[in-house]
C-alpha cells in the first residue's frame, strides 16, 4: 500500500474544553476541511489540564461536564475524539466518552498509567517526553499494547533545550517509525516555551514551516491545537493556531503530502 493510500491522521481542536460553544465552533470548522484534504480527522480537547505552569492557570470546567461536551460533539459531527488522562483511575472514565486516550509527554514513562490506558482496549496516543530519547518510545508503547490497546500511536513534541525552550530533532520521527507504530508530529506543543511566566509561551510563527518539515520527513499524522481567538484562549494561548487560517494550512499540508509521496 502506498503512503497516499494509507490514512493520514489529523488530530486537531482546542487545547482544553472552555465551553460547548467553542467545541462546536472548532469541530464544525475543521471537519469539512479535513474531509476535503482526505485526512482522517480526530477531534481533540483536554477535559482537564493537570500540569499548569502556575496555580493560577485554568484547569477546566469540571471533568464529567467537559467529557459530556466532547462526546456530544463527537456524536453531532460524526468524528472520533481524543483526550488526555493523567492518572490510572482516569482511563476507565475517559474511555466511556472518547475513542482515543492520550498520554501527556511528562507522563509517558508512567507504567501503571500506560497499562490502564491500554487495558481499556482503546487506541492510545503517547506523547514523547521532552526528556526522552526517541528510541526509548518503543518500550513505552509496549506497556500499553501488551495491556490490550487496540493500537498505539507515538507523538513527537520536541526535546528540552536549556531553560524555557524546546527544539525538534526531525531524526526522531524516523527513529520512532522503526517501532512500527504510527508516528504523529505535534506542530503546536513542539513550539512552546515552557514556564517562564503565568503560562507557557510559544513561537506560533514557526508552526507552519516546522509542520512542512515533518511532512517532508514522513509522518502518519499531525497534531494541531486551534482556537478562534488564540490570544484569548484559557490555555496555551501562545501556540494555538488561528482557526480562520486552518483551511489554507491544511490544504497546504495535503498538497505537500502528495508531492513528497510522489518520490516513492
Amino acid at each position: 500500500m502506498s503512503s497516499l493510500q494509507k490514512p493520514f491522521t489529523l488530530i486537531a481542536g482546542p487545547c482544553v474544553v472552555e465551553s460547548p460553544e467553542l467545541l462546536y465552533q472548532v469541530c464544525e470548522t475543521i471537519a469539512p476541511i479535513a474531509k476535503e484534504c482526505q485526512f482522517d480527522f480526530v477531534f481533540k480537547a483536554s477535559y482537564r489540564k493537570a500540569n499548569r505552569t502556575s496555580i493560577k492557570g485554568f484547569t477546566g470546567i469540571g471533568d464529567k461536564q467537559a467529557l459530556e461536551h466532547i462526546r456530544a460533539v463527537s456524536i453531532a459531527q460524526g468524528v472520533r475524539t481524543i483526550t488526555d488522562i493523567h492518572e490510572s483511575h482516569e482511563a476507565e472514565l475517559a474511555a466511556e466518552y472518547v475513542n482515543i486516550l492520550q498520554i501527556p509527554a511528562f507522563l509517558c514513562r508512567q507504567t501503571e498509567l500506560l497499562q490502564a490506558a491500554g487495558a481499556t482496549g482503546k487506541i492510545v496516543n503517547i506523547k514523547k517526553g521532552q526528556f526522552l530519547a526517541p528510541d526509548d518510545m518503543g518500550k513505552q508503547a509496549e506497556k500499553a499494547s501488551k495491556a490490550g490497546a487496540k493500537s498505539v500511536w507515538l507523538t513527537e513534541r520536541g526535546t528540552t533545550f536549556g531553560y524555557h525552550d524546546i527544539v525538534v530533532d526531525f531524526r526522531s520521527l524516523l527513529i520512532m517509525k522503526e517501532t512500527g507504530h504510527p508516528i504523529i508530529y505535534d506542530a503546536t506543543h513542539s513550539l512552546q516555551l515552557p514556564g517562564g511566566g503565568e503560562q507557557s509561551g510559544g513561537l506560533r510563527a514557526f508552526i507552519k514551516p516546522l509542520a512542512r518539515a515533518a511532512m517532508a520527513v514522513g509522518i502518519d499524522g499531525i497534531f494541531i491545537e486551534s482556537h478562534p481567538q488564540p490570544e484569548k484562549a484559557m490555555s496555551d494561548s501562545a501556540t494555538q493556531f488561528p482557526l480562520t487560517h486552518m483551511k489554507d494550512f491544511l490544504h497546504e499540508l495535503a498538497q505537500l503530502r502528495h508531492v513528497i509521496n510522489s518520490f516513492e
